[in-house]
């Protein structure tokens, strides 16, 4: 089954298989998402749950004349439908989802018409930041700038010569000595690309960043004087997605938040949002990253 998907997920035997057939086992995150691209279905539509309110909401985007059409157009606008607005007043975000589609039809072609972009991805662990950030990549061709991979080493490195443990990211030291630092060297290097005009795409969880106007004001103030629009897209999640997902990846940052959950849990409001005009991505059950993997398919590339 997993082989066919195209996907790897822990490994499974006939009687695995048989537990979920009979019901007699809920299967997992991973095994969900193998059954989806094997089916070619959303989970609501293989009955593992409900659909969620905004999983049938729909968007007009211009008519594709490119090469990739029908099927190809139809599974992108199905997945760039589950951006939606976080607040009435969205017209900085407004365009996004046409934005992207645009940038991935003249990817085919070549040239891109519109303003540099530079799409800021927050939300909390486990969400789902990372893989949605690679599919929009995927799509458009914008680099990825993600916060861990670009900084980790430095900050492992720093928290021990601070006497700390490489993978604290809950203390008083790392919040108010690393925490800074960290999303310093993340703007530097997203500068790097605004100043030479590239629409990027940066994520991270942007927790404080894109609850403050005035940070928010700042930066797009310094990339509009460079001709370059910001966007913000906030990933929803559920608390057990977000804990399947901790859980499956085993990175030693999350170690604490693992040993700690019902403490962790009290220290997030899953009802956050950006201060600033945003999208929205519902991925509560895992619906918004279930759905890039349909687009992944019918492309013939599961990444």
């Amino acid at each position: 089954m997993a082989t066919k998907a195209g996907i790897t997920v822990p490994a499974a035997n006939f009687q695995t298989l048989w537990q979920h057939e009979q019901g007699e086992v809920y299967p997992g995150p991973h095994y969900r998402r193998a059954y989806c691209l094997l089916y070619r279905g959303t989970e609501p539509e293989l009955g593992f749950r409900h659909a969620l309110p905004d999983e049938v909401t729909q968007l007009s985007l211009t008519p594709s004349a490119e090469t990739h059409n029908g099927a190809h157009v139809l599974a992108v606008e199905r997945a760039l439908s589950l951006i939606t607005p976080g607040t009435d007043a969205d017209a900085v975000g407004i365009g996004i989802q046409q934005r992207i589609i645009d940038a991935w039809k003249r990817r085919q072609t070549g040239g891109d018409p519109h303003r540099p972009s530079l799409l800021i991805v927050g939300g909390f662990a486990g969400s789902g930041k990372s893989e949605f950030s690679r599919f929009v990549s995927q799509l458009t061709g914008w680099p990825v700038l993600d916060k861990d991979p670009i900084t980790r080493p430095l900050v492992e490195r720093l928290l021990v010569e601070l006497g700390s443990d490489p993978n604290d990211r809950h203390s008083d030291l790392y919040r108010e000595q690393v925490r800074p630092l960290e999303y310093q060297c993340l703007l530097e290097t997203a500068y790097a690309n605004i100043d030479c005009s590239i629409s990027t795409v940066l994520t991270a969880p942007f927790i404080s960043e894109v609850t403050d106007v005035r940070w928010m004001q700042r930066l797009t103030n310094r990339c509009e004087a460079r001709g370059v629009s910001v966007s913000v897209v906030w990933i929803k999640c559920d608390l057990e997605t977000m804990h399947e997902c901790i859980s499956f990846r085993s990175a030693a940052r999350d170690s604490w938040k693992l040993r700690h959950w019902n403490v962790y849990v009290k220290t997030i409001d899953v009802e956050l949002r950006p201060a600033v005009p945003h999208m929205v991505v519902d991925n509560r059950l895992g619906a918004a990253i279930s759905l890039t993997d349909q687009v992944r398919q019918v492309f013939g590339t599961v990444f």
